[in-house]
């Protein structure tokens, strides 16, 4: 088990707003970050995977090429797995709440309709990723990003003064032409588009580096405090307002001057940028004042896969539990804290099961009779 440390406070965080904010409307929605900037907790995550990433790459320096891509890739069918599974018993948790509370309504609920009108393209589309529920389009796009992150550390070994600007041309080339991976077999694109998302998840992997970028945010840090601070005053402003510019009145490509989530226009990305550059070193603090929240959402970081998967599922019982129940201030406190608390049980099993397998001698070591 790692001791809590900054990384996996901040991932933490990020899944517990995510759970939060997944449940629409819950009176504890309006105290996450989003409320008070212009990015959320989305970006927060794909950020520090590839920060994460940069670690995983760094252990694995003396690692063959082939079998640096073993390893990463691994992961990526790990994550893709974890997607079907978590659509599949979506689904299923949508039909079983129709049937229960007759409302057939639900089963149109987060573009599932085409699931049980058309089910064989649509599950087709599932396994393809070109079929998404609402709310559950994050784990695609990490899918995507994870997929490629071989060909990034390959990069990094290799060429690491390529892997930035690559990854920027494909981000301004996308802001450009406005290109997203198509749905299929229901019309439009992907709701986070991996070709611009990816930029995020490459700055992640150079910051965390200890040359380069890397190196020269740590050196000017307190120029980099100093420049987020008003950034981070007009998303708080831009948030309580709920300003957006409209497209009709921003220049052309106006992708670039949008606050738009799908294609991470630079907005939210430098937002997101500005809160890391102010909040970043702030873990120790955080550990002496408030231990317990932080350990808490550092155990949900250590195991970030499995506490998502759970999270969402959770999120969409309790967008059912609203529905049928209403919104009430009590059920939303209790559903919220069963919800974490359960995320909390999902993160502590296997650090268990981990520690009592070392507690208990192997077989191999025990003495002959």
């Amino acid at each position: 088990m790692r001791a809590p440390n900054e990384i996996d406070f901040w991932r933490g965080m990020a899944l517990a707003t995510i759970f939060i904010n997944h449940i629409p409307g819950n009176f504890f929605e309006r105290f996450t970050f989003r409320n008070v900037s212009l990015s959320d907790s989305a970006e927060l995550f794909v950020f520090l995977a590839g920060w994460s990433l940069r670690f995983q790459t760094n252990r694995s320096t003396g690692v063959p090429v082939f079998g640096l891509v073993l390893r990463l890739g691994s992961r990526a069918m790990q994550v893709y797995f974890a997607q079907l599974v978590i659509t599949e018993m979506a689904v299923a948790l949508l039909a079983a709440a129709a049937v229960y509370y007759d409302a057939s309504f639900l089963l149109d609920w987060h573009n599932a309709a085409a699931v049980f009108s058309d089910p064989v393209k649509t599950h087709v589309g599932m396994i393809l990723l070109t079929h998404q529920l609402g709310y559950f389009n994050i784990l695609p796009l990490y899918v995507v990003l994870v997929a490629c992150a071989p060909l990034i550390a390959i990069c990094a070994r290799y060429a690491s003064w390529l892997v930035l600007p690559l990854s920027a041309a494909l981000y301004v080339v996308t802001l450009s032409t406005g290109i997203n991976v198509p749905s299929w077999p229901i019309g439009g694109s992907w709701f986070l588009n991996p070709m611009a998302w990816q930029f995020i998840y490459v700055l992640g992997f150079v910051m965390a580096g200890k040359d380069g970028l890397g190196d020269f945010v740590r050196r000017h840090r307190k120029v980099f405090f100093a420049l987020g601070l008003p950034v981070i005053v007009c998303g708080l402003a831009v948030a309580i307002t709920h300003f957006s510019p409209r497209p009709d009145s921003v220049p052309s490509p106006k992708l670039f001057f949008m606050f738009d989530k799908t294609f991470l226009s630079p907005a939210r990305l430098i937002d997101l940028l500005a809160l890391a550059a102010v909040f970043a070193g702030s873990f120790p603090f955080l550990m002496r004042w408030i231990p317990l929240p932080v350990r808490y959402c550092s155990l949900l970081g250590r195991h970030s896969l499995n506490v998502f998967c759970v999270g969402s599922l959770l999120s969409l019982t309790g967008q059912i539990v609203r529905f049928a129940y209403g919104g009430a201030l009590l059920t939303d406190a209790i559903m919220v804290s069963v919800g974490l608390a359960i995320m909390g049980i999902v993160a502590w099993l296997p650090e268990k099961r981990d520690a009592f397998r070392k507690a208990v001698p192997s077989t191999k070591s025990l003495p002959a009779s």
